[in-house]
């Protein structure tokens, strides 16, 4: 999948595919242990681009963008979990998005229902937010990135659909899904949201999780669907009794 885990650089769309621990925050023992991806996403012509999920090393993303040619205008979180977007949580402190826009101030482009969470557990205000809907568009120079609510793993995740590609967040796995057991998860929300609403994402679709939980760091939505067990069950019921954690 090295076609879209870094576009190349004779095309007008911008992608980096950051792993915690090797490519950022290579010192960070809690980064080589969470395996969170980031992403970088732009239009090379305008060279603006986003981070998504920008945890763990907010410096040394901007650099990579920097040393890229582009300048950040903004972020994009999939939830509010610390090892995301940074804060406070279960007992561990992580920096973030917070601290990037110390360095930056840009926008940061939450689901309406996850904004006060983000706010609680990063320290940030209602001001450095953009609140959004399922279905809305965030533009990137002339790139279209489409915000999807998925709720579930919790209450305003949010995947984000580009050309080809779906980035999952903590929604999806190339193997599993995000827990329900954490404060505001919904096993029945999840479900809908993996066999409804991810539905439309056809299989030729390239899906670009949020952790490194798997071999390869991406897979066809197609292959997804044969491979990965959460997908398996026929109804809501037999995926509770088998998920419903």
């Amino acid at each position: 999948m090295g076609a879209m885990t870094d576009a190349p650089p004779e095309s007008r769309f911008y992608f980096r595919q950051l792993l915690s621990g090797r490519d950022i925050a290579q010192d960070d023992p809690f980064a080589h242990q969470m395996v969170n991806f980031i992403y970088l996403i732009g239009d090379r012509e305008t060279g603006e681009a986003v981070a998504v999920d920008p945890a763990y090393d907010p410096q040394g993303i901007l650099d990579i963008i920097e040393a890229d040619g582009m300048r950040l205008t903004g972020v994009l979180a999939t939830h509010y979990h610390a090892d995301h977007v940074g804060g406070s949580m279960g007992g561990f402190s992580m920096v973030g998005v917070k601290e990037l826009l110390e360095l930056q101030q840009v926008p940061v482009h939450v689901q309406a229902d996850e904004a006060k969470l983000v706010e609680t557990v990063t320290g940030i205000t209602s001001a450095d937010l953009v609140e959004h809907r399922s279905g809305d568009v965030v533009m990137v120079g002339e790139i279209p990135i489409e915000l999807v609510h998925t709720p579930g793993h919790t209450p305003g995740s949010q995947c984000f659909m580009l050309d080809g590609a779906l980035v999952s967040g903590d929604t999806l796995f190339l193997d599993g899904c995000g827990r329900t057991d954490l404060p505001g998860g919904d096993p029945s929300a999840l479900y809908h949201s993996l066999t409804h609403t991810l539905a439309k994402v056809p299989d030729e679709a390239i899906l670009l999780p949020g952790h490194m939980y798997s071999a390869s760091p991406a897979a066809s939505m197609g292959d997804t669907r044969r491979q990965n067990f959460v997908l398996w069950p026929r109804t809501e019921e037999e995926w509770l009794n088998m998920f419903g954690r």
